[in-house]
């Protein structure tokens, strides 16, 4: 009888009780490690184009970052986006990945201070109100997705989601935070002072200046 029982190693055991789920992945992720994890362990994988998040599991919205990507996409204003179109789901994380192979105030391109990636990640928190999860490895990140499609799910099944349109002035701000030093506060001032990012550009370096002081360095250095 032990014979027969040793047959049932653990792993086809774990095999069989995740031949059942499933999982929806955006189609960009099918050549990522975690990919690979997941259909090891037994895991169906759909893949999909998601306009909002990389994985869908239970209805749960889920955003894949490596640690090199969240501070380049932090720096971009891209995942300020991607946070903002989430909220269309009930139940949303973000996954932050590798912090045993990357730091996450450290190794990534100079200049950035770290109190502002800890300002950020306070944001996501607090305004987006969305859970972050740091994991150590692709396989650690396979894992957390695994425990979560095993669990029940306590969502309704609800629209696709998509990318949110964003207004004209909306878009207009959003094009000038992403100078170096402009913020929120600062882009929405140019608009009101110039009226239009053309007309912001052709300022003079003296008008700059009186409207936003030192940070119009940068931005003329950039501009030219």
């Amino acid at each position: 009888m032990s014979e027969i029982i040793n047959i049932f190693s653990n792993e086809k055991i774990e095999k069989e009780e995740t031949q059942n789920l499933k999982i929806i992945a955006d189609h960009r992720e099918k050549n990522s490690l975690v990919i690979a994890e997941l259909i090891h362990s037994g895991v169906k994988v759909n893949f999909e184009q998601l306009e909002v998040s990389d994985f869908l599991v239970n209805n749960i919205a889920i955003e894949r970052k490596t640690v090199s990507d969240f501070i380049s996409s932090m720096i971009s204003k891209r995942l300020s986006q991607q946070l903002q179109n989430m909220q269309q789901y009930e139940s949303k994380l973000l996954l932050i990945e590798g912090i045993d192979e990357q730091h996450l105030y450290n190794d990534h391109e100079p200049g950035i201070n770290p109190n502002a990636i800890r300002g950020f990640l306070l944001d996501i928190l607090l305004k987006y109100k969305i859970p972050i999860i740091f994991t150590k490895d692709c396989k650690d990140t396979a894992n957390f997705l695994l425990v979560l499609a095993k669990k029940p799910s306590e969502t309704s099944e609800s629209l696709r989601a998509k990318r949110v349109s964003k207004t004209v002035e909306e878009q207009k701000q959003f094009v000038l935070e992403g100078f170096p030093g402009i913020g929120a506060k600062t882009a929405k001032k140019l608009l009101k002072e110039y009226g239009s990012i053309k007309n912001v550009i052709n300022s003079t370096e003296d008008e700059l200046n009186h409207s936003i002081g030192k940070k119009s360095e940068s931005f003329r250095k950039l501009v030219e």
